[in-house]
């Protein structure tokens, strides 16, 4: 079985790596893109399975990320936000553009596993 390819877009490098190694440990190839120009180039070349991406980000959001997503590349690949900015209006924001699930840092990386496995297992 070949693995699922999961992209991370996430600027905190700490948090990045500890994500990266619980995904990795958890059996997903993962990218990891710190801003959102890498997540836009890693985008244009190939498609991963999941997106997992923070809201606040350099150069491209993750709103604008779902927005591109789902607008210009048309495509209904599961994205999952992850954000220190959970508040009720940034949630409602990013399940209207059409995010799959929102996650309140901090992130319990077992959580994000369980997620991750759920949204993929509707596919």
């Amino acid at each position: 079985m070949t693995k699922k390819r999961l992209l991370l877009a996430e600027d905190d490098e700490l948090l990045a790596s500890l994500l990266n190694f619980r995904l990795k440990k958890g059996g997903y190839e993962v990218s990891h893109s710190a801003n959102g120009k890498e997540v836009k180039e890693y985008l244009e070349q190939q498609m991963p399975d999941i997106i997992v991406s923070d809201i606040m980000m350099p150069y491209f959001s993750g709103m604008e990320l779902i927005a591109y997503v789902r607008k210009e590349l048309k495509s209904q690949i599961p994205i999952i936000i992850i954000s220190s900015a959970g508040n009720e209006e940034n949630v409602l924001n990013a399940f209207e553009l059409g995010a799959n699930d929102f996650i309140s840092k901090p992130v319990s990386p077992s959580e994000l596993l369980v997620r991750v496995a759920r949204e993929l297992n509707k596919i």
